[in-house]
């Protein structure tokens, strides 16, 4: 039986996550305010920053600035795409 919850981005009961998805007090506040529908979301949006920035997740101040942006999306009211941003057709 699925974990549900209440997601703090979608203002509904959702299916919660399996695992917290982060280390410590954040990954936790995740694994109990936010769905999963609201995670694939971040997913796709982490990704697309990475790839727009060109991040490389080795580097600390790329870890760090996706993880503000993982605070602003899940929590903040969400996230602000890359200035100039065109999604693909």
């Amino acid at each position: 039986m699925p974990r549900i919850v209440h997601c703090r981005v979608d203002g509904k009961d959702v299916e919660g996550l399996d695992f917290a998805p982060w280390p410590g007090e954040l990954g936790q506040r995740i694994f109990n305010e936010v769905g999963k529908p609201a995670w694939q979301r971040w997913l796709a949006h982490q990704t697309m920053l990475i790839n727009e920035h060109r991040l490389s997740p080795r580097d600390p101040a790329a870890r760090a600035f996706l993880a503000a942006e993982m605070e602003k999306f899940l929590f903040g009211g969400g996230a602000e795409k890359p200035p100039g941003y065109v999604p693909e057709a």
